[in-house]
């Protein structure tokens, strides 16, 4: 089993900077691609970044490109997700997935990732 635990959501004004943290643990080793997702109320989940643990690369959903940075650190075994320069469309609940990918390395769909945490929400004020 493969348990992901989000951390580091809180307020913050519109312009400023956050990161989340999504710590891994339990039977992890077969899954190398992960993800950050959002879904702010009354709409779908939607992702924003995702990496290939294999090789490093990343890939962004245009809205946060330019913005936010999603990194490993594979000796902490710890998913982050910098976010900058937020937007008040920013605002929702952020997830961390994992899932083991075969070929296709990048995807921001929901329905790819099978392990998921129970969120973190992320509020941005005017």
């Amino acid at each position: 089993q493969v348990q992901l635990v989000e951390s580091g959501g809180g307020s913050v004004q519109a312009g400023g900077s956050l990161r989340l943290s999504c710590a891994t643990s339990g039977n992890k080793y077969s899954l190398n691609c992960m993800g950050w997702f959002r879904q702010a109320p009354g709409n779908e989940r939607e992702g924003v970044a995702d990496v290939y643990i294999g090789d490093g690369s990343t890939n962004y959903a245009d809205s946060v490109k330019g913005r936010f940075t999603i990194s490993q650190d594979n000796t902490k075994n710890t998913l982050y997700l910098q976010m900058n320069s937020v937007k008040p469309g920013d605002t929702g609940m952020y997830y961390c997935a994992a899932r083991r990918c075969f070929g296709r390395y990048h995807s921001l769909l929901r329905g790819d990732y099978n392990y998921w945490g129970q969120g973190t929400q992320v509020t941005v004020s005017t």
